[in-house]
């Protein structure tokens, strides 16, 4: 009967313990270092860079997924010349995001094909090793229009 008696209030002294730990100044929160902590950003490699006369540069990265570290997304991106600078000027995603596996992008032999050319609408050729067992992808052509990547 005596135990019986004292757990409630073993289980009241026990969590307001708890709660005072918990509040005292200076202890850190969960949800105070969740908020602080900045998310860290996805690890990227350029694989391929083109600059067409002075004043446009074209570059292929791949960007590491961050739910599966093997997958990784391609992005063909054009940059303008202006000053003392590049700019980025448009952005698009080579295949499909997360499509790529991110070791054989990032490893030697990743390019099996990146022409550039400034004639006519720029266009641009993109092939990428899928894994050295399956050999290449399919040329992903695209052309600028207007300052605008587009597929085709």
């Amino acid at each position: 009967m005596r135990t019986a008696a004292r757990r409630p209030l073993f289980t009241a002294l026990a969590g307001a313990a708890l709660c005072g730990a918990t509040l005292l100044p200076g202890a850190p929160t969960a949800a105070a270092t969740d908020h602080q902590r900045p998310a860290a950003a996805p690890e990227r490699q350029l694989i391929a860079s083109s600059t067409l006369g002075e004043d446009r540069r074209i570059t292929l990265t791949a960007v590491r997924s961050a739910g599966d570290g093997t997958a990784a997304t391609v992005r063909l991106a054009t940059f303008v010349h202006d000053g003392g600078g590049w700019i980025p000027e448009d952005r698009v995603v080579v295949g499909e995001r997360g499509g790529w596996f991110w070791y054989p992008l990032t490893g030697s032999g990743a390019v099996c094909e990146f022409s550039t050319s400034s004639a006519g609408d720029a266009p641009i050729a993109v092939s990428l090793l899928i894994t050295p067992s399956i050999g290449c992808s399919d040329v992903h052509r695209f052309h600028i229009e207007n300052g605008e990547i587009v597929p085709g």
